[in-house]
């Protein structure tokens, strides 16, 4: 099992840290140069006290890496305060934000906002996108003077705060559509970075897929099968790392022996590998049955455009003619019905005798 990098060691565990299905406590997983790239752009980040703006898809990890923003920053001693923007109910954004004093009206207790309990620390705004309008000319007048007013409150209060900002949508063309503020976006853009997609860096799957099995393991040990880690591998996850991360947990929970196979995976992961290639290994197919196959598929993906499905597979026309000519219950038959198919540089077969032929020639004297 792999470990976690040595700059993003993990802490342990603990339930509190469990938002939105990812968990906020597992480290920066990741060899590929992106993330090598992304933790360097952090530790250079992390030594200044300025804004930032954490741009990526949603399940990319975001607030992971505003957590390490946090961690190795000066404030790591202050608070990590998190607000999701998009949950704020629009009659309520200055009381969550700002704080409301004792005896505003009637029945209401005085409490902080969510300004205040960061002093000191650092301010984590998720999908500030998410703001209407309203709530971000009241943000943004906060952000410039760093100073609270509660609601209902006679005087302001200045707060010690790093803020940053994330958002899964371009707040540049969300501006463009009048959809943003242009001078919140300025406020918050600058110190941007750039959190990239789980199928942008394919490479870290299997470590990650390592990772969540292995803090699994008090509950129970299992391990990949190699299609079904291949199968990982290819998959494009839309919901990115917190996808991964929930299918690892239904694997514990579901999964028939300690091996997780690609009829463990749902179908939307497996596709084709449990359509096409796990059949075939179950029935010991010959690389040229498993070949006609593979064939099939690249001419459906083709939608039917057969000399574009020949330059993806990179062979000649009559090749493929050759391929799709035999008929799937042929291919049930076994190795024997695929016996004639060409081999895998297009080559037609060599009849036994031929090749009986050419051994006892090539046989030394």
């Amino acid at each position: 099992m792999s470990t976690p990098p040595a700059s993003a060691s993990p802490r342990t565990p603990d339930p509190r840290d469990r938002r939105d299905g990812l968990d906020m406590a597992a480290p920066l997983i990741g060899s590929t140069g992106a993330m090598r790239r992304l933790r360097a752009t952090i530790e250079r980040v992390a030594c200044t006290d300025f804004t930032v703006l954490l741009e990526g898809e949603s399940g990319v990890g975001k607030e992971l890496v505003a957590r390490q923003i946090h961690e190795l920053s000066r404030r790591r001693g202050g608070p990590f305060i998190a607000i999701n923007c998009a949950a704020l109910v629009e009659t309520l954004v200055e009381a969550e934000l700002f704080g409301i004093e004792e005896r505003t009206a009637t029945g209401v207790r005085g409490r902080r906002g969510k300004f205040e309990a960061a002093d000191g620390g650092t301010l984590f705004l998720d999908e500030v996108s998410d703001l209407s309008l309203a709530a971000q000319a009241k943000l943004l007048r906060t952000i410039q003077d760093l100073a609270i007013e509660r609601v209902g409150g006679q005087g302001a209060k200045h707060v010690d705060i790093r803020i940053i900002a994330a958002t899964n949508r371009s707040l540049r063309g969300l501006v463009e559509r009048q959809q943003f503020r242009a001078d919140l976006y300025y406020r918050l853009s600058g110190v941007d970075v750039f959190v990239p997609a789980l199928r942008e860096r394919r490479d870290d799957i299997a470590e990650l897929a390592s990772y969540f099995l292995e803090r699994h393991r008090p509950m129970r040990t299992l391990q990949l099968s190699a299609a079904a880690a291949e199968a990982l591998v290819l998959y494009r996850w839309p919901g990115n790392v917190r996808e991964l991360e929930r299918l690892i947990e239904r694997a514990v929970a579901l999964c028939r022996s300690e091996v997780i196979q690609l009829d463990d995976l749902p179908a939307t992961i497996s596709g084709d590998h449990a359509a096409i290639l796990a059949p075939s290994l179950r029935r010991n197919d010959t690389l040229r049955a498993w070949a006609s196959r593979y064939a099939r598929i690249v001419v459906d993906r083709c939608q039917g455009n057969k000399r574009q499905a020949c330059r993806v597979l990179g062979i000649s026309y009559h090749t493929l003619q050759t391929y799709l000519q035999y008929r799937l219950d042929e291919l049930e038959a076994g190795p024997d019905a695929a016996a004639e198919l060409p081999d895998a540089q297009g080559r037609d077969p060599e009849p036994e005798e031929g090749r009986e032929k050419t051994e006892e020639t090539a046989a030394p004297g």
